[in-house]
């Protein structure tokens, strides 16, 4: 009988976490460094002005976080709310991004194996975090060092014989299902979650010249939250189907409903920046500098993304992710990426049945093409 081939030993099973993260620590400081030597006096007249209270005045004059709440609005409203092509593509672009990072995280914190980690289990703090005051150097150095942790805690428990020496034998990690997701129910739940609660308001961002707008879309993480926890109670109580734990990358239904609308928004938002090349720059001196301090933050973003995809996965994922991000745009990049990347990780991958909840389920009890999507 033939010996399937072994999977390679990637960087995440050799070296400990404590040489893992010292790439994620010297971006970070890079980040630090390139952001304060690009930072203009135009970023620091916009705080001034809301520290005056002579921007917003219903939110600069709030007693201690009006000024910093108040320079936040304004810094994305003159980013993304502008009469420049140029500035609207690159934002879209970010966006995009944005779009299909947070599907990512989304997906993994619906993920069995996750359930036990905070930091990836539930997303929302650190997104607001990184939203709010962080930027890039929240995933440099507490999201993805949370991955890797989990990973190796995973690893080395396999390696002392199973969950009893990590987290007791109730810890999800070591079943058959372990990269299933709990939920069929999430393949809903999380597309529209990132639809509603991020797409949209990202659109109105872009669109509308208003501060509430631009407030609204600071609190994307909440609203993408709350709207997920509320379509899966909804998917939920219609059939016991749904409470069913599912393979995502086995289903071609469910992976494109869960990865498709990122990778629109990618395309598009792509196409009109290569468009936008070809026509004058005529981005005012304020959206000019807001604008490039977002593209460092997301610049560093992406060099932390793929060597996070290099460690877990290899050097050909974090290859094909670079190279679709060229070719689609980089929310297509990370989006179709994480899906080939799935297959370099998955210790399941051929599992056909699982046991959860003390019942026998299928990998027919995930959306399949004859399977309506409310039933």
């Amino acid at each position: 009988m033939d010996t399937p081939p072994r999977r390679p030993r990637h960087a995440v099973h050799t070296f400990p976490l404590r040489y893992l993260v010292v790439v994620p620590i010297l971006l970070a400081l890079l980040t630090g460094y390139t952001l304060f030597v690009h930072c203009d006096t135009d970023i620091y007249m916009l705080y001034s002005q809301c520290h005056a209270r002579s921007r917003v005045p219903w939110l600069s004059h709030i007693p201690v976080i009006g000024s910093p709440a108040c320079f936040l609005v304004s810094f994305f409203q003159k980013a993304a709310a502008s009469v420049s092509l140029r500035a609207i593509s690159i934002m879209a672009l970010v966006l995009s991004f944005l779009a299909g990072l947070l599907t990512v995280s989304t997906v993994e914190a619906a993920r069995i194996c996750n359930a036990p980690a905070v930091l990836i289990a539930y997303p929302t703090g650190p997104w607001l975090v990184f939203d709010l005051i962080g930027g890039a150097m929240i995933w440099q150095l507490v999201i993805i060092p949370a991955f890797f942790h989990r990973s190796r805690e995973i690893i080395l428990a396999r390696r002392r014989g199973g969950p009893a020496q990590l987290l007791g034998p109730a810890d999800p990690t070591f079943g058959e299902a372990m990269r299933h997701l709990a939920k069929v129910a999430e393949t809903v739940a999380i597309p529209i979650a990132v639809a509603l609660g991020f797409v949209v308001p990202s659109i109105l961002l872009l669109v509308l010249d208003t501060p509430i707008v631009a407030l609204v879309w600071l609190f994307f993480p909440v609203w993408v939250s709350l709207i997920r926890q509320a379509v899966r109670k909804i998917v939920l109580s219609l059939r016991e189907v749904w409470h069913s734990s599912c393979h995502l990358e086995s289903n071609r239904l469910a992976l494109v409903a869960v990865y498709i609308i990122p990778t629109i928004c990618s395309i598009i938002s792509y196409v009109l920046f290569l468009w936008s090349l070809t026509q004058p720059d005529d981005r005012k001196e304020m959206t000019r500098s807001t604008v490039k301090f977002i593209i460092i933050n997301t610049f560093f973003i992406g060099l932390t993304v793929l060597y996070w995809v290099f460690v877990e996965a290899g050097w050909r994922v974090a290859a094909v992710m670079a190279l679709v991000s060229v070719l689609l745009g980089p929310g297509a990049g990370i989006c179709i990426g994480w899906i080939y990347r799935e297959s370099t990780v998955d210790p399941d991958g051929g599992v056909t049945v699982v046991v959860v909840g003390g019942r026998r389920n299928s990998e027919d009890d995930c959306l399949s093409e004859h399977t309506p999507l409310l039933r």
